[in-house]
């Protein structure tokens, strides 16, 4: 039988669930008209800085209070934040809906928006990506990302985990452009920041409104009580060569993408989810801190209301960081493989989809009969060289039933003098496989009722790939067989071997088994694929399901079995309660790994802004592996089809290329507001609400003309001219000659086909796209710069050939 999909519970995307919770009590986000201190009317050069930006941050603040006070009753609200730095708004607790009428027709408010609630469902890889490789030009491992601060906007960190340590028995002292601060609370002493962490704060006042938020349980501090944030910054900036230990064992040595980097903490989600008020308040924050980097592993689970995805608060906000001069890098969301699942819109966002890595956790069964079984499960043996007595739940428990529906998760049921020294068959059904409390259950009862080792396989005679079987450290032998054919081979071996009477009770267990050694990691040299899981193009303009012309998602990166991180005092995952270590999958896996690798990028090209960052990680990243075979992506039930741009985007990651590009595009914020100055359905008058700006005077006509690292036409009918401006970032004057790969049914002509740069000169490249077939789905080629001193800079192309003008 098919198996339902995982949902990664715990491993994946932070997601926004719309709240409509049947109270009348709710929270609203207020923008007004008057300016943050990043002010889109300022230049970087110009933005208020210092004791002026403070003057003014408290002088919006107090407005805010005035404001409130002069519209709506005393009691009637609580204001929970002043938005400053990004925005100029406020968040409110409003206990009437007359409330939000009253403040929407208020003179001075621009847009107001009901918060949002969030929900979950979510070590080796610094070298498959090739980090490891780029340290020593960054002065090595431990310098790795030096001043460079990585927002971790997420559920917290445990600073007592090994990867967050100190750099040495003296502390560095942060950053000098970085100026947040720590707030210690329980579990968060003050010496938690201690060069390594170099900011914390909480924020959480959306959940203290609506009554979500336990400070006994979820900790009225930074400190993580779910273990998903510390897992996501360990990624991202963990300590150089930390030991991995886990029940017991030492798996091997983990460290993250950037080990030189700094952490600042901004906790806005919780086990019981979040709020989006509270997400805005920490980019708002993390910005004014000073932070360079913001790693966001959460997003929305459906396109928002409006006329454009791009125009949601969150979405705007996020462009106003990048105006700042912050990268934001966004989980693609967990909604893969269907199409167009992507959650993640906005052009200035580093939007990642994940993969599998070439580590492989191999563990084999062998019965009496000299029968093998390839399984899972991160176990030690069984002792010695010995066969153990197999025997199935229900033959030794006291129902005796022989249909698999002991579950093994009551120890009441089994018969001591029965189980005792023997491997037992425990069985699941499919409908519950993704329940992880499931095989903790069942692990927890077989150590207690003194058996062996445990052998978990499915009732039914379906197939689960061998890849994506969960993954925990057990201290009990156990395995996982859970394909099909084994299952039925095991349980035919069982069957002959276990003599019964006339009533199907046993006589004798004469099944034998041992299990193997499967703690030990192999490394297969395997190229990446895209999990099953990862969300997937093409792009969602708005609610109606119209298509963009924005590639999603750009680029691809280790997301599935990857070690982390973890906070032992989290009940979220109950086989690895009490550790400080969890193995997850999920894109809130890989976006951490990009976050890693722009802080790497940002240390050795401090000048470079956001969008020419996103441009070296697109345009060098890999689409076939070392022997030239293109790359796959999964699909349901273990099917493989060749990967293109709307599983991985710009293809896999490559570190080393992407610190030493060659070439790079820009964009600038005049040119994103022209982007969404030229969506369709998009007016003046709805840029102006979302971002507080108008209309640039010389308009775009398509989506297509900004200048991202991709080109993307969800409707060509006839032809279409865009041009992609490139910058010289290499050491020498470079020829390049461009190559082109035409989508199925376009034809592609570049112009200049050749041309020469000088170092910090730009060039223009016309592109031309004209339908020869109209076909009923995207195609998909590439543009290739290739120059004369080894640089190859790739623009892919995903194209919908719609209609033939007539001539």
């Amino acid at each position: 039988m098919a198996f339902p999909k995982p949902c990664l519970v715990l491993c994946s995307v932070l997601t926004f669930l719309s709240l409509n919770c049947g109270v009348f009590a709710k929270v609203y986000m207020v923008v007004m008209e008057d300016d943050p201190v990043v002010s889109y009317k300022a230049s970087r050069k110009n933005e208020m800085r210092g004791v002026e930006a403070q003057k003014y941050k408290e002088m919006a603040t107090s407005k805010h209070d005035v404001f409130l006070e002069s519209f709506l009753p005393t009691g009637s609200y609580k204001k929970l934040y002043s938005y400053t730095h990004l925005l100029n708004g406020f968040a409110v607790h409003a206990k009437s809906e007359k409330a939000a009428r009253i403040l929407s027709g208020a003179k001075g408010v621009r847009l107001i928006q009901e918060d949002i609630k969030m929900a979950k469902m979510t070590t080796y890889t610094p070298k498959y990506i090739g980090a490891s490789g780029v340290w020593p030009q960054l002065g090595g491992a431990e310098n790795s990302g030096d001043g460079i601060v990585i927002a971790m906007i997420d559920t917290g960190i445990d600073p007592k985990n090994p990867s967050f340590g100190s750099f040495s028995d003296q502390a560095k002292p942060p950053p000098p452009n970085f100026k947040g601060m720590c707030r210690s609370g329980d579990r968060f002493p003050p010496e938690s920041c201690n060069g390594k962490i170099v900011g914390a704060r909480w924020f959480a006042r959306a959940g203290q409104a609506t009554g979500e938020f336990n400070a006994t349980l979820h900790y009225a501090s930074p400190y993580d009580p779910d273990g998903h944030g510390s897992h996501t910054a360990s990624t991202a900036a963990g300590n150089f060569h930390t030991s991995v230990i886990s029940r017991g064992y030492n798996f091997g040595y983990a460290s993250g993408m950037a080990p030189g980097a700094r952490l600042a903490i901004y906790k806005a989600a919780y086990p019981f989810g979040g709020y989006m008020s509270d997400v805005i308040a920490a980019v708002d924050q993390a910005v004014e801190d000073g932070v360079d980097v913001i790693s966001l592993s959460m997003a929305p689970t459906s396109v928002s209301s409006g006329p454009a995805s791009f125009l949601n608060l969150l979405e705007t906000q996020l462009l106003l960081a990048t105006k700042a001069g912050v990268s934001v890098i966004q989980a693609a969301g967990n909604g893969g493989p269907d199409a167009s699942s992507i959650v993640s819109f906005s052009p200035w966002i580093t939007s990642v989809a994940a993969s599998t890595t070439d580590r492989k956790y191999n563990k084999s069964i062998i019965t009496g009969s000299g029968l093998a079984f390839s399984c899972g499960g991160l176990s030690p043996p069984t002792p010695g060289e010995t066969m153990y007595p197999l025997a199935l739940a229900d033959d030794v428990s006291i129902a005796n039933t022989t249909d698999g529906s002991n579950g093994c998760q009551d120890p009441k049921v089994f018969i001591r003098s029965l189980v005792q020294g023997k491997v037992i068959i425990c069985m699941i059904v499919s409908s519950n496989y993704y329940q992880l409390d499931t095989f903790a259950g069942m692990i927890d009862t077989i150590q207690k009722i003194g058996a062996a080792g445990v052998v978990i396989t499915d009732r039914y005679t379906g197939d689960i790939d061998y890849d994506y079987q969960p993954i925990f450290p057990t201290t009990l032998p156990s395995a996982m067989v859970l394909n099909g054919v084994d299952m039925m081979n095991l349980m035919e071996y069982y069957g002959n071997n276990t003599a019964r009477d006339d009533e199907g009770g046993v006589i004798t267990f004469g099944a034998t088994v041992r299990i193997l050694e499967g703690r030990r990691a192999s490394y297969s040299g395997e190229r990446p694929e895209v999990a099953d899981y990862s969300s997937r193009g093409p792009n969602i303009e708005n609610a109606a399901m119209e298509l963009a012309d924005v590639l999603k998602p750009n680029v691809m990166a280790p997301g599935h079995h990857i070690w982390g991180a973890w906070s032992p005092t989290s009940n979220a995952l109950p086989e690895v309660q009490g550790e400080n270590f969890a193995i997850l999958s999920g894109t809130s896996m890989s976006t951490p790994h990009v976050a890693g690798v722009v802080a790497l990028i940002k240390q050795r090209h401090p000048k470079w802004s956001p969008a020419m960052i996103m441009s070296a990680i697109m345009t060098t990243a890999d689409v076939t592996d070392r022997s030239g075979r293109p790359l796959m992506a999964r699909r349901d039930v273990g099917a493989m089809v060749a990967a293109t741009p709307f599983d991985m985007g710009a293809g896999a990651i490559n570190v080393a290329r992407a610190l030493d590009p060659g070439l790079v595009l820009d964009a600038t914020y005049r040119e994103y507001l022209q982007f969404l100055c030229a969506v369709p359905g998009v007016d003046d008058a709805a840029v102006r609400r979302a971002v507080g700006a108008s209309c640039p005077s010389s308009r775009a006509r398509w989506c297509t003309d900004l200048n991202t690292p991709s080109v993307t036409v969800a409707s060509l009918v006839g032809s279409r001219r865009v041009e992609r401006r490139v910058y010289s970032v290499g050491g020498e004057n470079e020829t390049y000659m461009a190559y082109v790969r035409a989508p199925d049914g376009v034809a592609v002509r570049v112009s200049p086909d050749e041309f020469t740069i000088a170092p910090g000169e730009a060039a223009v490249l016309r592109i031309v796209l004209n339908t020869t077939a109209p076909g009923n789905a995207f195609s998909f080629g590439e543009v290739v710069l290739r120059g004369d001193r080894k640089h190859s800079v790739r623009i892919p192309l995903a194209v919908y050939p719609a209609a033939v003008l007539s001539p």
